[in-house]
């Protein structure tokens, strides 16, 4: 079996993955143009921020399972995977604490300005008056929009602050202390710093506009290192210029795809806009979390087909009905069960079959978008293998 590793990964993981008489390919100078004809003969593919497009799976003759050594997972091709039937799995909450210790940074970093007093002492300048009038963070109220494994982790560190903390999320998140809000007009105008940990959605995309940036207070801080795409671009440069905020951003439009190279953004024109180079994952600790997970996802699926964060599995089904049947585990036992449902021509949306301990029994649950008719069940009833016959609408 061949893995293509097309992004960094300590050297150690990729040297476990040889060990398992694998068939390892790493190159992380692959870029998206590059990997069509790369990963042509590959069964896995390992990325981070490389992009996965349609034309890289469309013309692959063996890919099974793509692991984005990440959270996110936006730059690969849903679409295209679900028409393959390639699995597309990640590492979710691996890399949240390396991402919530930059965010905190970039505040910190905005509050005293560190990043000009660095330029200015390397040019000859000295000014204390300028940079000694920071707010401070402690006291202050932070915003944390999307309380995900990130924001929880950005959460742990504002309250240790002594900051106000308030978040915002779908489902409630115990264990961290955070006031919840669902107006973002209420708490948007008290917020002294707003950060951003969210993915791209259709929910989320551009969420961040103009008149979210209206209800934000002058001069505060904003900060996003999640994705480009929640942003609004040019609401917020606007909202710099006449706003005075202080932000600090780990991805923006157009960000470069190669590692090293030239970069050109609007953003470089302002002030008070701190842009790091899309590194909030990038610590040492972080990384080798994320390649122990990406490892584990590739052992196991080869070892017993299951694969862990499975990000492109349908959460329902056209299935109205469940089929199921208890039978000696024996050969041909569910050949013959199947052999009955086909000729009623009926669709089996989702199947698993379950070993009782001892290896004895299995229990067969099907799930079906056609309800069996009684000739059928009875059929498999009929089947000296069979023990029980269960025929329910489905959950």
């Amino acid at each position: 079996m061949k893995v293509l590793i097309a992004d960094k990964l300590p050297e150690k993981y990729v040297q476990k993955l040889k060990d398992h008489n694998l068939e390892v390919v790493f190159d992380p100078s692959l870029g998206e143009n590059d990997l069509p004809e790369a990963a042509k003969d590959a069964d896995i593919l390992v990325v981070r921020s490389t992009v996965v497009n349609a034309k890289t799976i469309e013309e692959s003759n063996n890919l099974n399972l793509i692991v984005r050594a990440g959270a996110g997972y936006n730059n690969i091709d849903l679409p295209a995977a679900n028409k393959k039937g390639v699995y597309v799995a990640n590492c979710p909450g691996k890399n949240a604490i390396a991402v919530a210790e930059l965010a905190i940074g970039l505040m910190i970093a905005l509050d005293r300005k560190i990043p000009d007093n660095v330029i200015d002492f390397r040019n000859g300048v000295w000014n204390k008056a300028k940079y000694a009038k920071a707010k401070g963070l402690y006291g202050r109220t932070i915003a944390i929009v999307g309380m995900g494994n990130i924001g929880k982790e950005v959460a742990k560190r504002a309250n240790a602050l002594g900051m106000n903390v308030y978040g915002k999320d779908i489902s409630r998140i115990e264990g961290v202390a955070y006031k919840d809000f669902s107006e973002f007009d209420k708490v948007l105008p008290i917020a002294d710093v707003v950060t951003l940990h969210l993915p791209v959605t259709p929910q989320t995309k551009n969420l961040f506009n103009e008149q979210m940036f209206s209800y934000m207070k002058e001069g505060a801080i904003f900060i996003n290192t999640s994705r480009a795409g929640v942003v609004d671009e040019d609401a917020l440069i606007k909202a710099v210029k006449e706003k005075n905020l202080k932000v600090g951003l780990d991805v923006f439009n157009d960000e470069p795809e190669s590692k090293t190279g030239s970069v050109s953004s609007k953003l470089q024109e302002l002030e008070n806009v701190y842009v790091t180079h899309h590194i909030g994952a990038s610590t040492e600790q972080a990384q080798n979390a994320v390649a122990e997970e990406t490892v584990k996802i590739i052992l196991d699926y080869i070892n017993s087909g299951v694969i862990a964060h499975w990000v492109n599995r349908a959460h329902s089904t056209d299935a109205a009905y469940q089929l199921a049947v208890k039978h000696y585990d024996k050969p041909g036992v569910l050949a013959s069960i199947l052999d009955v449902i086909r000729e009623g021509e009926i669709n089996i949306e989702e199947m698993e079959n379950m070993i009782f301990e001892g290896g004895l029994v299995a229990l067969c649950t099907m799930k079906l978008k056609k309800p069996a008719t009684e000739e059928m069940l009875e059929a498999i009833r009929e089947n000296p293998n069979v023990i029980t016959v269960s025929h329910t609408i489905a959950n």
